[in-house]
């Protein structure tokens, strides 16, 4: 019988030089004209730029708040994930369905939408420090804030806390539950037997979701934007990109960007690689589940109920926001209204900020869809030179930050065809496409692996082409990881910050989110209808990952994986 799997042909090893010249354009060459611009004055080596930056307060002390809030945002929300994952894999109780499915809900809504509806609820004239007063409970307004570092650092962690828990919550499906037994017949148990046995073994899942919590953290640019918060490294770099032929500067700082992403990457790596998880597998094992009865529940519903209502506070705040008539001095709006949402409907600026969402989204999905297919197809079934180069190629954008590849798009091609200044669409399309690549790789790599390779050889072995065994037989059984990992895609693309705020500068080229953020600065009415536009745009991601989660199920935190 003809083997198709791990074949090596020369089709193969074209379409790999294909995939790697794209990428090469429009991954590689960004980031290295990046590089060679913030190493180099007038063609001599220097680091001097570098320099500067450790120099000067200003740029010193944003540095030091960008990894003060990335690290304070991973700590936070690994207080979040660890208990809750242990909890909702390890016991059993009614409507723990339920909670599962709205333990995902802070995902729907961008930190930097829900940031307006915090600066709404906790600033110092805000509605909580409002009603607080009028009860005569507090005599001046209270800094819940923090000048804008705390509620950067809650609003991340309740948005960033799903990616963890997924992650953990699927290491901890995977222990051998032989192991804590084995442990609890040497008297190890509770705390001890956490820390010894569980613990250790979900190390790598915890690095994998945590990671990508950092990074977020420490690169997002958009809910310090809100918050005005502007010490940061993304906003430096943001405001850096009018005058990028004047200042060097935002080169040096994408640079460091993108120095700590990746450092951040193998240090984690070289400590878990040091370690070993390996355990003497059996076979496919189910967790062992304890079931909760009576009185037990209560704390358990409460602290998830808690939780859960945190989480959706700032999706409540932006709602209020959005039907608000006004919301001025007092706890609640004064008096309602629909009209903010038949304004999103028919004002041109935010109708064609739809539009270019769409159109944006739709088109670096079809791209991801096309690309993630081919990739996952020869890294499964096929063996050609340079196969672990693709393989790494391709997850790279998993870990970049978006602001690193967006300013390396504006440096590297303006005054070229795709000159951003005069029209960012392909630039944009290309940029959504090739940060949520991973997504659609993994996807189609996971149907892949579950797929029988002996199926394809079957249709081969009767006649059938490569190309119409693969549409015939292999596509239709891959089909909801296909699916799955497109929605995923599209979800990241109609939601996107970075890339959006700092490509899109031209006000018929706005896509959503740079749309709100430009309304929330205008005066009168702009919040009102900057939060109706989040709440649109926040039901169509919700509806796009609750079909992503029920495709793809567990295997849904693979996604998400640095």
């Amino acid at each position: 019988m003809l083997r198709l799997g791990r074949k090596m042909d020369k089709g193969s090893f074209v379409i790999f030089i294909l995939i790697m010249a794209f990428l090469s354009v429009f991954l590689f060459y960004p980031i290295l004209y990046v590089f060679a611009n913030s190493f180099f004055i007038g063609g001599r080596p220097t680091l001097y730029y570098f320099a500067l930056m450790f120099q000067d307060p200003l740029y010193r002390g944003s540095i030091l708040n960008s990894l003060t809030i990335g690290l304070a945002t991973t700590a936070l929300t690994s207080l979040i994930s660890i208990p809750l994952a242990f909890l909702m894999v390890k016991y059993d109780f009614p409507l723990k369905r339920l909670f599962q499915g709205l333990l995902l809900v802070p995902l729907v809504m961008p930190p930097f939408v829900g940031a307006i509806g915090m600066v709404q609820l906790f600033a110092r004239y805000g509605a909580v420090n409002i009603f607080l007063m009028g009860l005569k409970l507090i005599s001046r307004p209270i800094d819940w804030l923090g000048g804008g570092f705390w509620g950067i650092v809650l609003i991340e962690a309740l948005h960033l806390y799903p990616f963890l828990y997924l992650n953990i919550a699927a290491a901890l499906s995977n222990i051998d539950p032989a192991l804590e037994e084995q442990a609890e017949s040497l008297g190890s148990s509770g705390f001890r037997l956490f820390r010894t046995i569980t613990f250790p073994l979900m190390l790598p899942g915890y690095f994998a979701g945590a990671i990508i919590n950092f990074i977020w953290a420490f690169t997002d640019l958009g809910t310090p934007l809100i918050f005005n918060f502007r010490n940061v490294v993304p906003i430096i770099i943001f405001t850096m990109v009018q005058d990028i032929w004047a200042n060097p500067m935002g080169y040096a700082f994408t640079v460091m960007t993108l120095f700590f992403a990746v450092m951040s990457i193998v240090l984690t790596r070289r400590y878990v690689g040091t370690k070993t998880y390996e355990m003497m597998g059996r076979g496919h094992f189910t967790p062992r589940v304890a079931c909760l009865r009576g009185w037990r529940r209560m704390p358990i519903y409460l602290l998830l109920s808690l939780l859960i209502f945190a989480a959706l506070i700032p999706q409540i705040s932006v709602m209020l926001i959005s039907f608000a008539e006004q919301w001025f001095f007092s706890p609640l709006p004064q008096s309602w209204t629909t009209r903010f949402y038949l304004t999103v409907a028919t004002h041109p600026l935010t109708v064609g900020s739809i539009r270019n969402s769409l159109l944006y989204s739709i088109l670096s999905t079809a791209i991801d869809i096309a690309l993630g297919l081919i990739i996952a197809y020869l890294l499964v079934r096929r063996d050609f030179p340079g196969k672990d180069i693709l393989d790494s190629s391709v997850m790279i954008p998993l870990a970049l930050p978006g602001i690193v590849l967006a300013f390396g798009y504006v440096a590297g091609f303006s005054g070229t065809a795709l000159d951003p200044f005069i029209d960012p669409t392909i630039l944009l399309i290309l940029s959504y496409s090739v940060r949520r690549l991973p997504y659609s790789v993994r996807a189609a790599y996971a149907g892949l692996q579950q797929t029988s390779v002996s199926l394809e050889e079957a249709s081969l072995s009767v006649g059938a082409s490569p190309l119409r065994t693969i549409i015939r037989i292999t596509l239709p059984l891959i089909l909801a990881n296909v699916i799955a990992g497109g929605i995923m895609s599209f979800s990241a693309g109609m939601m996107e910050v970075s890339d959006s705020l700092i490509l899109a500068m031209g006000d018929r080229f706005f896509p959503i989110t740079k749309t709100i953020y430009e309304l929330d600065l205008r005066l009168g009415d702009g919040p009102y209808v900057a939060s109706a536009l989040g709440i649109i745009g926040t039901i169509i991601v919700a509806i796009c990952i609750l079909v992503a989660n029920r495709l793809l199920g567990r295997s849904m935190g693979e996604l998400f994986r640095a």
